[in-house]
């Protein structure tokens, strides 16, 4: 189902899946292994393998002299954590045991040849001595530190310094839309924000299909990569979303709904009821087209497999803007991939396997496992806190099952691993990716605030603390972790609602203008918060609470009295 890349016949390489058997065959026949790291969506891959891996003589080399193995780094993330040479294709060269030789990025033909006979000198030469592990699995763990309202100030710091005032954005090139470092600023430094939003919606959002492109190489936004993936998109829509919940706008609302109409068509995977990963660059001049040539171009290929992380991002993007607009589309297809997600790629049916997130469904790809990835885990707690705030309560018994089993299986010391120790290569060489463990943190704040318990804000804290020695360091590709401090240190405001999902009051909490807020609806209010009469809500920060609210109008009034 869905595109291929990098068969037999294309590229006339006997690649090999990636996994142990391949490892041994290495060590057998005292051969180095070639890594080729692809994505379906990546143009240059394709180049590769028609330019040089198609190649008779190339290809006859590499079959005779190592052992090829072919990796895709969507279905495989921990494969490409640990051997991405700083882009794709990443062409990496690795001794039996796992560890690199060396590595680059695209070859062509000429080049290739040159790596290629000195890999086989230096293993003729070396042997797996040459092998080295790469640097971040040697480090030892991050440094710790106090969490304090200098997080905030560093980051925001980083945001104004790395500004381009010229072109919008932070940094100079290549240019990324970071979704989380816009959100970050619409309550800090919403000019600045704002001015990023208008930069990526003006140059990364396509008009004519909708949804946004992946990024532009050039500082002025020039040099645009036009594969469309689905986790970028469904993050950007929530960020776009949450623009408009702030300005009213139909400038970023817009975007957003647009986006959703990609997602549910050409990503809509109607075989399994959830998103495809991703849409294919296509034929790079038919972008230039105006709509009536561009309405008879080809339409780009689309990877149809079905990954748990990237859908859960789409669901909680279309879940936010339906919560602000009433957007039925977005809430329809929300619940149905949201549906999917709990049925058929988180594990429940034993005590041990209950909340974790199979990576990807069985139906589109063969490599899916009951193995957690923090990464999968962190963004389905992060959706179905989401889905039980602006859909169903009921989504926290899920929620609190993917956080458990995340706790239990990926805690080591004060924070969390990236998946189990245990595979071929260096996967028995667990990553603590900072990304990923923000993330848990920010969801597990999430999930206490729905709940009312304690003990998953306690490990949010012991996550954050494990990083906050190097908290100075962050680049504003990881701002999330400055909200989620500021969200642990000074809240987050709570909205609790004794009413039902879909309420006056419930609609009117979702929409007061504060993105980084936890609406607490229904039961769960009921679980959580003492004595709130049914029909009326409470507006909590820290130590402080609101008097009760009846009406959206005194909703309103009491989220000031708490803020002031």
């Amino acid at each position: 189902m869905g595109i291929g890349m990098g068969s037999d016949d294309e590229t006339r390489v006997e690649w090999r899946e990636w996994g142990q058997d391949a490892f041994d065959e290495a060590a057998t026949a005292d051969r180095p292994v070639l890594l080729s790291l692809t994505a379906t969506w990546c143009d240059h891959c394709h180049e590769m393998d028609a330019e040089t891996y198609a190649e008779p003589r190339i290809a006859a080399n590499v079959n005779d002299s190592f052992v090829p193995v072919r990796v895709d780094i969507d279905r495989r993330p921990r494969v490409r954590d640990r051997y991405n040479m700083g882009g794709f294709p990443s062409t990496v060269f690795l001794a039996p045991d796992g560890s690199v030789l060396t590595g680059a990025g695209y070859l062509g033909p000429d080049g290739m040849r040159q790596v290629l006979d000195s890999v086989r000198t230096m293993w003729d030469t070396k042997g797996s001595g040459a092998g080295r592990i790469p640097r971040p699995l040697r480090e030892d763990n991050p440094p710790a530190g106090a969490l304090t309202s200098d997080v905030e100030s560093a980051m925001l710091g980083q945001l104004t310094e790395t500004y381009d005032e010229t072109t919008g954005g932070w940094g100079d090139n290549p240019k990324f839309p970071l979704p989380d470092a816009l959100e970050f600023g619409l309550k800090r430094d919403r000019e600045m924000a704002l001015r990023s939003f208008d930069a990526v919606s003006a140059n990364l959002f396509d008009e004519y299909d909708g949804g946004f492109y992946r990024f532009a190489t050039e500082r002025d936004w020039s040099g645009l990569q036009h594969e469309k993936l689905l986790d970028s998109n469904g993050a950007l829509v929530r960020a776009f979303a949450n623009a408009y919940l702030h300005t009213g706008k139909d400038e970023y609302r817009t975007p957003a709904a647009r986006t959703v109409e990609f997602l549910t068509t050409t990503l809509w995977n109607d075989d399994v009821d959830a998103f495809a990963n991703s849409q294919a660059p296509g034929e790079t001049e038919a972008h230039g087209l105006d709509p009536t040539d561009r309405e008879a171009a080809d339409e780009p290929p689309v990877d149809e497999v079905v990954l748990a992380g990237p859908n859960a991002l789409a669901i909680e993007g279309l879940l936010t803007y339906a919560a602000y607009t009433d957007d039925e589309r977005a809430g329809r297809y929300a619940e149905r991939a949201l549906a999917t997600l709990r049925t058929d790629l988180i594990a429940e049916g034993t005590d041990t396997d209950r909340g974790i997130v199979t990576h990807a469904h069985p139906e589109t790809v063969d490599v899916a496992t009951a193995a957690p990835l923090l990464a999968n885990q962190a963004r389905t707690l992060s959706a179905l806190t989401t889905a039980a705030s602006a859909l169903d309560p009921a989504a926290l018994s899920t929620a609190r099952a993917v956080a458990d089993a995340t706790i239990d299986r990926l805690h080591d010391e004060d924070s969390f691993v990236d998946g189990p120790a245990a595979g071929a290569g260096l996967l028995e060489r667990q990553l603590r990716p900072l990304d990923s463990n923000v993330a848990l943190a920010d969801a597990l704040l999430e999930l206490a605030a729905l709940t009312g318990e304690n003990e998953y804000r306690e490990f949010a804290r012991e996550t954050l603390e494990a990083f906050a020695g190097a908290s100075d360091r962050f680049g504003v590709q990881i701002a999330q972790y400055a909200t989620a401090v500021s969200r642990l240190l000074e809240g987050p405001l709570v909205i609790a609602i004794a009413d039902d999902v879909g309420s006056d009051l419930h609609r009117a909490a979702l929409r007061l203008a504060d993105h980084e807020k936890v609406v607490v609806p229904g039961a769960a209010a009921a679980d959580s918060h003492d004595s709130l009469p049914s029909g009326t809500a409470r507006v909590e920060l820290g130590e402080r609470e609101s008097a009760t609210a009846e009406t959206p109008a005194e909703l309103s009034e009491a989220v000031q009295s708490v803020l002031e």
